[in-house]
């Protein structure tokens, strides 16, 4: 298996269906084995039937069901782990990023990195980013708490569009303990703890009607995360 898409899904009925149509069709022109794991985290939707009756048209979609609503977090790590791939992304329902992008991260791993990532904050003349002002601003300030606490050399730690070396990706996620939307902070801080090459990369990317990131609503929470994965990673080095 070359590659593994990872996609977690709450509640996606409605907007996944295009985005695994556009994963579909982008890796069926290479020409080379690959995985899609659609992961529902206890959905109240159709989302779980909606999966199923994608996979029974494409034999490389396959569902792997959370009893109840974990966090974003948890159903990535279970994603991760059951994924087969050599590589293995994971990105968001919604087709915020276009898979097309991972054209932009792939070299990085080819070159020897461990994990490549996705960025909206570095400056490339060939890619555009839209997103709506409150959340560039809270982005900012996200990120540079984010600084703060430890996570150097990255920009935009939480762009749901990252890739890892299949190695990478089992000893991260195994040891990764936040369920909720601020686990990439975890992810980030252990591999650099491990020492592992991260690369970062600009991509495209457009904000999508329905996300489930409110700033007020889960910005509380994701701090209380990523102080908490501070001191456990900070307490394991």
């Amino acid at each position: 298996m070359r590659w593994s898409v990872v996609i977690p899904a709450f509640n996606e009925a409605d907007r996944l269906p295009r985005y695994l149509d556009e994963v579909v069709g982008f890796f069926e022109g290479r020409g080379e084995p690959y995985e899609i794991v659609v992961v529902d985290d206890g959905s109240r939707d159709a989302t779980a039937e909606t999966v199923r009756a994608l996979a029974a048209a494409h034999s490389a979609i396959r569902l792997l069901s959370l009893e109840r609503n974990r966090g974003k977090g948890a159903a990535v790590r279970a994603g991760m782990l059951a994924a087969r791939g050599d590589f293995r992304l994971f990105t968001d329902a919604d087709g915020a990023t276009p898979i097309t992008e991972l054209k932009r991260l792939e070299p990085a791993l080819l070159a020897g990195a461990d994990v490549a990532i996705g960025s909206r904050v570095l400056f490339d003349p060939a890619v555009s980013v839209h997103a709506r002002r409150h959340r560039v601003a809270a982005g900012r300030v996200f990120n540079w708490l984010v600084a703060r606490l430890g996570l150097r050399g990255v920009a935009d730690s939480q762009c749901g569009f990252k890739a890892f070396q299949a190695s990478a990706a089992q000893r991260l996620f195994g040891a990764l303990q936040t369920r909720g939307f601020g686990f990439d902070v975890e992810l980030l801080l252990r591999a650099q703890a491990a020492g592992d090459r991260v690369v970062e990369v600009a991509v495209n990317w457009a904000d999508q009607a329905g996300s489930k990131v409110g700033v007020l609503r889960t910005s509380p929470g994701m701090l209380v995360q990523i102080l908490s994965a501070r001191l456990r990673v900070g307490g394991a080095r």
